[in-house]
């Protein structure tokens, strides 16, 4: 029964969807946008979001610390607090946008680009 349950799976299990959304969450902020479809992406918004939130709160050390542990390129840490940290220094919120793209041709599965603002 999913009574209470407030996460989301797409059809994986635990460790698949941990690797998928860190791997994606890695790869929106080296490119700064990624073309996924539109669940996944309205799972990864707020993790990126949150990413970005501690790292505006925290001293440099901290930041690489946390960064690192969940994100699996130590480029995108170094460039969270190298560059999209000066970027978004007047923002607090909003960092991410999803943009709809139309369907997948093979499965017809609503396609979005996900992107940093």
């Amino acid at each position: 029964m999913r009574h209470k349950v407030q996460s989301k799976r797409v059809n994986r299990d635990e460790a698949h969807l941990d690797s998928m959304l860190r791997n994606m969450a890695t790869s929106i902020i080296l490119y700064e946008k990624v073309k996924t479809t539109k669940a996944k992406a309205k799972i990864l918004k707020p993790i990126i979001e949150k990413l970005m939130v501690d790292a505006k709160g925290s001293s440099a050390v901290n930041v690489y610390r946390h960064l690192n542990s969940y994100l699996l390129d130590k480029n995108a840490s170094k460039k969270v607090v190298d560059e999209l940290l000066k970027r978004y220094k007047d923002r607090k919120a909003g960092f991410v946008r999803i943009t709809n793209l139309g369907y997948r041709a093979g499965d017809a599965a609503p396609m979005v680009q996900i992107e940093l603002v």
